[in-house]
């Protein structure tokens, strides 16, 4: 399946905003990643075993926090970073939306 990643975790991807990864449960795609990319998994999953608080992974459009969840091929997973912080009145908001579309690309 298609995993896109944040722009954060690229270096892991030599820069790829997307991958293919293969499992049956996000544990299982989450495993698939660190074989190929070593390290990501523990950016994303804490010494516990839990997703860690600030990733969001989303199951298509659904934001899922359980990596037990089942998934299929024809899915696209995408992990992301909160975003913390924001814009106060004085920029009107501006910071905030150069943020977004520098963690998106766009």
């Amino acid at each position: 399946m298609k995993v896109a990643i944040p722009t954060p975790l690229r270096s892991y991807t030599t820069g790829a905003s997307a991958v293919v990864a293969h499992g049956t449960t996000l544990d299982e795609v989450l495993h698939d990643l660190d074989r190929q990319f070593p390290g990501i998994r523990f950016r994303v999953v804490d010494e516990q075993g839990r997703l860690r608080r600030h990733m969001r992974i989303f199951v298509d459009d659904d934001m899922v926090r359980d990596l037990a969840t089942i998934v299929r091929d024809d899915h696209v997973v995408t992990l992301m970073q909160a975003l913390s912080g924001g814009a106060g009145p004085a920029d009107g908001g501006q910071r905030v939306d150069r943020s977004v579309r520098r963690y998106t690309n766009q």
